[in-house]
């Protein structure tokens, strides 16, 4: 999954794709180094920021997911919580909700996946982008990520989104400290038993550059070509990145490997 944040303040590309026309370049160069889908935001979720209002929203988004809808070959999603901008945007060609407060932003968000058919991506964050960061603190992260993640789950199948329509997220930085982050990646096998495919979306998160000492989110990608090849290994359906090919490129080489290693052992 290819990110486009169409916004002034994203924290990893500082605005670069807030112009219509680059965003929608930038959701085709995506597909051309091997996205399969593209995942259009309109609003900044960075520690600290704050609400865009639906409207606003829309404006920025709707062309960018008319436009990819028609010419680009991967499914588009929508990133927003709001059921107002994912009707629009569903009927503006985009195929799946990618809703991070996990329908707890708007409560007519089940019921539009289900009768709209969209797929319907759940993610875990602690509080709100304002507040999310203030002292996040858990008991055990893994297993209170997972069992938030499979009661949201059973909202959306009371409403009627089909099983097979949902994804789960553990939303790597967003209400976490690094040892959270670091120890959610490590326990995705867990996530990955409620039978839902999983999305791991680490790319250029502040964990990496504490990591790795990039102060500079568009200098992380190394660091997150790795924490997303192990997510990979650990049970991720689908990774979330900024910088598709160097990761289509590691995954073609661990893919390779692996699948020889099977069939010597088969």
């Amino acid at each position: 999954m290819g990110v486009i944040n169409v916004t002034p303040d994203s924290f990893s590309d500082g605005g670069l794709f807030y112009d219509e026309a680059k965003a929608i370049e930038q959701g085709l160069a995506l597909a051309e180094e091997g996205a399969d889908l593209i995942d259009v935001g309109g609003e900044s979720t960075r520690p600290g920021c704050e609400p865009t209002e639906a409207g606003e929203e829309m404006e920025r988004v709707l062309p960018v997911i008319e436009a990819l809808a028609r010419h680009c070959p991967a499914v588009v999603s929508i990133d927003t919580y709001k059921a107002e901008v994912a009707a629009a945007a569903l009927e503006a060609g985009a195929q799946i909700i990618n809703d991070i407060t996990a329908l707890r932003g708007d409560k007519r968000m089940a019921a539009l996946a289900a009768d709209r058919g969209a797929g319907l991506i759940l993610m875990h964050m602690r509080g709100d982008p304002r507040t999310m960061q203030e002292k996040p603190e858990y008991n055990d992260v893994a297993a209170e990520v997972r069992d938030f993640l499979a009661a949201q789950a059973g909202l959306a199948l009371d409403a009627g989104v089909a099983p097979e329509s949902i994804v789960v997220d553990p939303g790597i930085g967003f209400g976490k400290t690094l040892e959270h982050n670091l120890q959610l990646i490590r326990d995705l096998p867990l996530l990955a038993e409620l039978g839902y495919p999983v999305l791991l979306g680490a790319s250029r998160k502040r964990f990496i550059g504490t990591l790795t000492g990039r102060e500079e989110p568009r200098g992380r990608v190394w660091g997150s070509v790795g924490v997303h090849l192990l997510g990979a290994a650990l049970g991720a359906d689908i990774l979330r990145v900024h910088d598709v090919a160097p990761l289509r490129e590691a995954l073609a080489v661990n893919d390779a490997v692996m699948l020889r290693e099977a069939h010597l052992a088969n």
